[in-house]
């Protein structure tokens, strides 16, 4: 019934309007706020190590105590925790609109109160820090599920997702703006107030006026959520709570009338048989809803809480890190606000290049891609970015490879973001009822915090030299970076592992997915994963012309796999990894030749090709087809551009990873997808010679060859050109997933 309600299917089939964009930028500058508050105390944190716990005479600067470290990074996940249970129930009982403003009102009056802490005594101000920290979380927290869910319910169906994780992409620029903020601190205090490096002076090298330069980088992230309140407060109900839970049909009808500009009918009646049917009745501790439900808040909670243990892991302690692999100098170097200066330009570098990028392809792609196969993808390739720096660690290590380092480590942000850190925000807004939605994904929000509480302590201690010696005062000794990284490659694994148990939501109405339009009780909402809904055009000339394009991407693919695999041997020679030619015999050469390319089918090609098998038909051709040719593309040119940094013999390892890698995609991509597809799209009785003809259009590409004659720098980087016109003519690919042959060609 509730598909037939006239204010719900208005928002659903709605038009893309202003006020799509006024919500996104309303509810946005929320997220804004809260990545700069969550995010900027990484920033400070060895600032306040200097100032309010030095030593004298000691080697090193002074640097928080373990226990203070742990609550001043943690304090504030746990008030996020309890924030996004308490205003996540609230949000259902009271509505969304009313605890709107309580928890903007609290974010406000908490950055300005923890930038305010009182004293100058080391013990005062971290627990006056901390107190006000965790009431800051705790208004950040009710800001996740209240956002979303008004995101999801003003949205229409067709760019619901893109219109919630735009909300949350205000996050990227929350961690921008706070990296560039702690930029223009710094360098301002630096011109103002010169300091020698602690080595040379150890008093001075922290003045008095830095004190100022952490309690204003807090207190400013007040201030875009206190110049969007009064717009807050202007925005009406949801109609969907308004309708569905508060059960006032007319006023949902007067406010979304206002905000759509139609004219639409109360529906009364329709509203009272639909919120008086005992099958959506049922509460959120029941069989019912265990039954309609349970599973995907298994799904939703699950992949949250191991998502955050990965991804705050990373961010907050991403100086650490850099320190560790010799990025950012040592901090005897150093004098208090230049090392503040330091860990800002290398946090706002990985933001910018990685970070907030990833958001904004979420945004992009999200309602073509689905939810599913985007969180897939980003747990796969967080794994696989994870164990590339944990398993050659020592490699990173050395000074020549810090930015080879630097980038993969960029990698597992961007596919963090244009991966599961977004669509475990947006999926948990749009499969739960309208009087459960808040809660749950409250719930769901909440266990990702308290993954977040688990990186944020945990992260701390496991992260410390195995040598107790070496470990950072106040420490006990505990397993290195390298065991570290390794643990967090297995947490993003799992989080791979239960993502299947999250339905997908892509082009389906909020009633359709939470099942409140099904009036029989024993039913349960389909929420199988949407075929792509890619239209099939009819069978005339000029379909079959769009359709023969398919050959030029067959033949674009080709000459860059072909050549690509049968010249590895020399690239492999270029750079070292195998040995000239004239120091082995004629049977040695063929023995390390085939040595190395068994290594590479090995680990990348194999795989590829049997992810192909097991995930074409849940995420379709075109994604499939798409991404892999979107990543191929990036990595040859990662290898070209660079290339002279990979001829070094301790970057072999890097580029023979980066170079197996594109093998995986290749396979898990156009290789097996330029198979797949010619044998769905075309008529029965044309179907074999447009299968020779696509098959022949690729053979011709690996007939084309190797470039030879300019180098195998250049050669790779024509590779790349090669693969980005196959990404460009992947466009002109129909998706055949869940379609029949018949209507893949119009035959019926």
């Amino acid at each position: 019934m509730a598909k037939e309600l006239q204010v719900l299917n208005a928002l659903d089939v709605a038009k893309t309007q202003w006020y799509h964009f006024t919500a996104i930028i309303i509810a946005g500058m929320g997220f804004f706020t809260d990545a700069y508050d969550l995010f900027c105390i990484s920033l400070v944190t060895k600032l306040l190590g200097r100032i309010y716990y030095h030593v004298d005479g000691a080697e090193k600067p002074g640097s928080l105590p373990p226990n203070v470290a742990a609550a001043v990074n943690g304090v504030a996940f746990c008030g996020t925790l309890s924030g996004q249970l308490f205003f996540g129930w609230l949000g259902d009982k009271m509505g969304r609109k009313k605890v709107y403003g309580m928890t903007l009102m609290l974010m406000v009056i908490c950055s300005v109160a923890s930038g305010l802490s009182f004293s100058h005594d080391a013990k005062a101000v971290m627990s006056t820090l901390c107190f006000f920290r965790f009431w800051l979380g705790f208004g950040i927290g009710g800001d996740y599920p209240l956002s979303a869910t008004i995101m999801s319910e003003y949205a229409n169906k067709k760019t619901r997702g893109a219109f919630i994780a735009a909300v949350f992409a205000m996050q990227g620029f929350g961690i921008l703006a706070g990296g560039i903020f702690a930029i223009i601190i710094s360098s301002a205090f630096k011109a103002r107030f010169d300091a020698p490096s602690y080595e040379v002076n150890a008093v001075a090298s922290t003045v008095p006026q830095a004190d100022y330069v952490w309690r204003i980088i807090l207190m400013v992230g007040a201030l875009p959520a206190a110049l969007t309140y009064y717009w807050r407060m202007k925005m009406p109900e949801t109609a969907r709570y308004t309708a569905l839970v508060a059960k006032n049909a007319k006023q949902a009808a007067t406010d979304m009338s206002r905000v759509l500009q139609v004219d639409l009918e109360a529906e009364e009646q329709k509203v009272e048989q639909l919120t008086e049917d005992k099958s959506n009745q049922f509460g959120l501790f029941t069989k019912k809803f265990l039954h309609r439900h349970g599973l995907h808040l298994l799904g939703t909670t699950t992949t949250w809480f191991l998502l955050d243990i990965a991804f705050y892991s990373q961010n907050l302690f991403q100086k650490d890190i850099f320190s560790a692999i010799g990025w950012i100098p040592k901090a005897q170097t150093m004098n208090a606000i230049d090392e503040v200066y330091r860990i800002a330009r290398a946090q706002t570098l990985i933001a910018l290049c990685s970070t907030v990028p990833g958001y904004w392809f979420t945004v992009a792609f999200i309602d073509r891609m689905g939810r599913f196969a985007i969180q897939l993808m980003g747990f796969f390739f967080m794994t696989v970015f994870m164990f590339a720096l944990a398993i050659p660690y020592n490699h990173w290590t050395h000074k020549d490879n810090r930015i080879g380092f630097v980038v993969m480590y960029s990698l597992t942000f961007f596919f963090a973001n244009f991966g599961p850190n977004a669509t475990t925000f947006v999926v948990p807004a749009e499969i739960f009822p309208a009087r459960l939605r808040s809660t749950c994904h409250g719930i769901s929000a909440a266990s990702g915090k308290l993954g977040a509480i688990v990186g944020a302590f945990g992260f701390l201690y496991l992260a410390q030299n195995k040598d107790k010696a070496l470990a950072d005062a106040g420490y006990p000794a505990g397993i290195g970076v390298k065991n570290s990284l390794l643990v967090l490659g297995v947490v993003n694994f799992f989080g791979m592992v239960f993502t299947f148990l999250v339905p997908e939501s892509k082009g389906k109405s909020l009633e359709e997915m939470s099942g409140e339009n099904e009036t029989d009780e024993g039913s349960v909402p389909n929420m199988e994963p949407r075929s792509h809904s890619r239209t099939v055009p009819a069978p005339n000339l000029l379909v079959c012309s769009r359709h023969s394009f398919f050959d030029a991407t067959s033949f674009a693919y080709w000459v860059a796999f072909f050549n690509h695999n049968l010249s590895q041997k020399d690239f492999f020679s270029a750079i070292g990894w195998i040995p000239p030619a004239k120091t082995i015999n004629e049977i040695q050469e063929v023995y390390r030749i085939a040595r190395a390319q068994t290594r590479i089918a090995l680990w990348s090609t194999v795989l590829g090709y049997w992810f192909t098998v097991a995930l074409i038909d849940r995420l379709g051709r075109f994604a499939i087809h798409l991404l892999a040719s979107f990543f191929m593309t990036v990595f040859i040119f990662a290898l070209a551009i660079p290339y002279y940094h990979w001829t070094h013999k301790e970057n072999q390892i890097g580029f023979v990873m980066m170079h197996s890698t594109t093998f995986c995609l290749a396979n898990f991509g156009p290789n097996a997808t330029t198979f797949v597809v010619t044998a769905d799209i075309f008529p029965a009785r044309l179907r074999p010679a447009c299968l020779r003809i696509s098959a022949a259009s690729g053979k011709l590409g690996a007939i084309v060859g190797y470039p030879a004659g300019i180098g195998v720098r250049n050669s790779l980087i024509v590779l790349g050109f090669i693969n980005l016109l196959g990404l460009l003519f992947t466009f002109l690919v129909p998706e055949s997933k869940g379609k029949s042959l018949e209507v893949m060609s119009r035959e019926n």
